[in-house]
C-alpha cells in the first residue's frame, strides 16, 4: 500500500478499531489468488455467520494456530479428537457446527483444487477472472448479497460446502477483491483499482 495522502477519506465501517482500520487499509478488497489465503478467509467468514467481522478479526491469530496455519490439507485430516480440542479453545468461536463445517470445507476445497488446478481458478471463473468495480458512494448502498453471490453459494453447496450462504459468500467476494466495494471517495478505492486491473 502507498503512503496515505495527508487529507484522505476512508470507508466508514472500520470506525476507531485499530485492527479493523489496518484490515481495511491493507487487505480488504485486494484481489487474492493465493489458495491458502482464500481458504483462510473461507474459514473466518463461515465462523462469522451471525456475528460481527470485528469479533472474528480479533480471533484471527487464534484461528491460525487452531487451524494449522489454514493449511487445507492438514485441516481436512482433522478428526473427532481435533473437534473436541477446538470446542475447548476459548480463543476461537466454539460452535460445533462451524468447526465441523470448516473441516468439511477443507476437504471440498481440496476436491476443487484437484478439479480446477487451484481454488482461485474455480472461484475467479465466476467473474471472468477480473474484479467487479462497484461505484458506491454510501455504505447504505452496499448489498448484503447479489445474484452472483447466490449463484456461487449454490454451486458451493452442491459441491458439499457448509456455512457458506450467499451473504457470507458476498462478504468473501468483498474481502478477497472479487468486488471492489470501497466507497468511491475512500483512498483505497483508486489504489486497489490501479494496482489490480
Amino acid at each position: 500500500m502507498k503512503n496515505k495522502p495527508t487529507n484522505f477519506t476512508r470507508c466508514s465501517w472500520p470506525t476507531d478499531d485499530p485492527l479493523m482500520i489496518e484490515y481495511h487499509d491493507v487487505e480488504w478488497g485486494v484481489p487474492l489468488r493465493d489458495d491458502r489465503k482464500i481458504f483462510e478467509f473461507l474459514v473466518l467468514e463461515s465462523a462469522q455467520a451471525g456475528l460481527s467481522w470485528r469479533t472474528v478479526l480479533h480471533k484471527r491469530e487464534n484461528y491460525r494456530r487452531a487451524f494449522a496455519g489454514f493449511d487445507p490439507k492438514k485441516v481436512a485430516r482433522f478428526t473427532a479428537r481435533d473437534v473436541a480440542r477446538l470446542l475447548k479453545d476459548a480463543g476461537i468461536i466454539r460452535n460445533r457446527a462451524k468447526i465441523e463445517a470448516a473441516i468439511n470445507n477443507a476437504g471440498r476445497f481440496l476436491e476443487i483444487q484437484e478439479e480446477f488446478g487451484t481454488f482461485a481458478e474455480y472461484i475467479w471463473g465466476f467473474i471472468g477472472g477480473k474484479p467487479i468495480r462497484n461505484r458506491f458512494r454510501s455504505i447504505k448502498e452496499l448489498p448484503a448479497l447479489t445474484p452472483l453471490a447466490e449463484s456461487l453459494a449454490r454451486d458451493l453447496k452442491l459441491r458439499g460446502f457448509k456455512f457458506l450462504g450467499p451473504t457470507v459468500i458476498y462478504a468473501h467476494m468483498q474481502a478477497t477483491g472479487m468486488v471492489n466495494d470501497h466507497m468511491v471517495d475512500c483512498f483505497r478505492y483508486q489504489e486497489v483499482r490501479e494496482a489490480y486491473r
